[in-house]
């Protein structure tokens, strides 16, 4: 098993795999990401996102997608983990858990102060696993978001 930093030859097979998390998160009709626009993100003049992706005789088998976020509260940043996907016929051979270390490694390295990420209430296999690893739930937060009409009326405030 290999960790490796995601290179644009690999767009066309993390986009698939975004496409099978969807699946999995029963929202099939939900992506609206292309390549173009995964490549640009993740490879552009100025990427917003990183990958990594968790490689075993040459063929992907799962993906760890994340951007940066910031403490206001510790003055540096963080990890923010938007998707983990392993396949499922990969799945219990350690390539999450692997992901996983990885970011963690990046942000102890580069001094961040955290690794986070949101499940589904419902994906209790993904919690205990999480759990297992050590990560706790917060509590006391609510995701909220804006989109849609929503997002374009509060623009237009």
């Amino acid at each position: 098993m290999t960790i490796r930093e995601a290179r644009p030859t690999d767009v066309p097979v993390i986009l698939q795999l975004i496409h099978d998390l969807a699946l999995y998160e029963k929202e099939p009709d939900a992506v609206r990401n292309t390549a173009e626009g995964l490549e640009a993100a993740l490879f552009g003049d100025r990427p917003t996102i990183y990958a990594h992706v968790a490689e075993a005789q040459g063929e992907v088998q799962g993906f760890a997608l994340w951007f940066l976020n910031y403490s206001t509260w510790e003055g540096v940043n963080g990890i923010y983990l938007e998707d983990l996907y392993v396949r499922p016929d990969a799945r219990g051979a350690g390539y999450g858990k692997a992901l996983l270390s990885n970011l963690a490694r990046i942000a102890a390295d580069r001094g961040y102060a955290r690794v986070e990420w949101s499940v589904l209430d419902w994906n209790e296999p993904s919690i205990r696993f999480y759990e297992r690893l050590g990560a706790r739930p917060q509590s006391g937060w609510s995701t909220f978001r804006l989109t849609g009409d929503a997002l374009a009326e509060v623009a237009a405030l």
